[in-house]
C-alpha cells in the first residue's frame, strides 16, 4: 500500500478512529516491505544530494505522535541514510522561560534548513496545539487580555496561524511535510512494559507517559480536528499505521522519498566560460607526469 492511501491535504477530514494503526493485510510481507524501503533509502539519497547541489528548496518533516509510537527508530532506521551534512535533527521539548516570552513559532523560525537542506522535527510547534490545550496551559501564558479569549476561539486563531506560516514557507521555497504516526493503545501499552522490563530502555520511561496514556482517546480526538484544520495541498499530514514499525517505516521512506521527488532537484548547469576552465584544468592534470 502507498502512503497517499493516508494523505490528508484538505480536502476530507481526518477521524482517527476509522484508521488502521497497523499493517492490516500486508502483515504476511515483511520481507517485501523491507526491500521496499531500502529502495526508498537510495531513492532519498540520490535525491537529497542533488537538492543540496541545487539549493532552491528546502524540506521540513515533522514528526507528531503518541508516546511509544516510535518517532525516535523512525529517525534512526528512516532518516539516517541521508547525508548528515545536509540534515538538522531538532527536538522539540518543553519551552524554555525565554522562549515563553515570544511567540510560539519564534523557535521554529531559527531552526528551519537553508534552502538544498532538509530539518527533521521531533514534536514541533503543534505541541502549542496539542498539549497546551489538553492541558490548558495558555492560561498560565503573560499575554493580554484580548488575546486571552475564550479557548475555542484561542486555538481556532492559531490553527489559522499555522495554515498561514506553512503557505508562507511554501511561498518562500520550502515545503513541510508532517507525518503523524498512529499507534494503538495495546500496541502503546506493550511498549511501556518492554521499557519498564528492559534495562536498557529503562530511561526511556517515564511515569509522566502513564498519566498521559490515561487521556489517550481524547489525544486521538484532539489530533483528528488539528489533522483537519491544518492540512493543506502544499503541507499535508500522513496518519500512517505505526503498530508494526517496518510498516511503519516503509511508509515514511515513500512520504519522504516522494517529497524530495516534488522538489524537483536538478544538478546546477554550468555556462560555456566555466566548461572551458574544466576542459583547461583537465588538460593540465592529464599534462603531470
Amino acid at each position: 500500500m502507498k502512503a497517499d492511501a493516508f494523505r490528508f491535504d484538505g480536502r476530507t477530514p481526518c477521524d482517527l478512529s476509522k484508521l488502521p494503526t497497523d499493517a492490516g493485510g500486508e502483515k504476511g510481507k515483511k520481507d517485501e516491505y523491507a526491500a521496499k524501503t531500502a529502495a526508498n533509502l537510495r531513492r532519498m539519497e540520490a535525491l537529497q544530494e542533488a537538492l543540496y547541489a541545487d539549493g532552491r528548496e528546502g524540506l521540513v518533516i515533522l514528526l507528531q505522535a503518541l508516546d511509544a509510537a516510535g518517532k525516535d527508530g523512525t529517525i534512526k532506521h528512516v532518516m539516517g541514510g541521508l547525508n548528515p551534512q545536509g540534515v538538522t535533527v531538532y527536538n522539540f521539548k518543553q519551552p524554555t522561560r525565554a522562549e515563553l516570552q515570544h511567540d510560539y513559532l519564534w523557535r521554529v523560525g531559527q531552526c528551519l534548513p537553508p534552502r538544498g537542506g532538509i530539518a527533521i522535527f521531533n514534536r514541533s510547534y503543534y505541541e502549542d496545539v496539542l498539549v497546551v490545550r489538553m492541558h490548558g496551559l495558555q492560561k498560565t501564558y503573560r499575554m493580554a487580555d484580548r488575546v486571552l479569549e475564550d479557548d475555542e476561539t484561542f486555538f481556532r486563531k492559531r490553527y489559522r496561524q499555522i495554515r498561514h506560516f506553512e503557505e508562507y514557507l511554501y511561498e518562500n521555497s520550502f515545503r513541510v511535510v508532517k507525518i503523524f504516526l498512529h499507534v494503538s493503545k495495546a500496541e502503546q501499552k506493550e511498549r511501556f512494559l518492554e521499557r519498564i522490563d528492559t534495562p536498557e530502555k529503562n530511561w526511556k520511561f517515564s511515569a509522566a507517559d502513564i498519566a498521559e496514556r490515561a487521556r489517550f482517546d481524547e489525544y486521538n480526538d484532539l489530533y483528528s480536528q488539528v489533522i483537519t484544520e491544518t492540512a493543506s495541498k502544499h503541507a499535508p499530514w500522513y496518519a500512517l499505521p505505526a503498530d508494526q514499525k517496518w510498516y511503519t517505516r516503509y511508509l515514511v521512506s515513500e512520504v519522504v522519498a516522494d517529497a524530495l521527488e516534488q522538489c524537483a532537484p536538478a544538478y546546477p548547469r554550468v555556462d560555456a566560460a566555466a566548461r572551458a576552465e574544466m576542459q583547461k584544468a583537465r588538460r593540465q592534470l592529464l599534462a603531470e607526469d
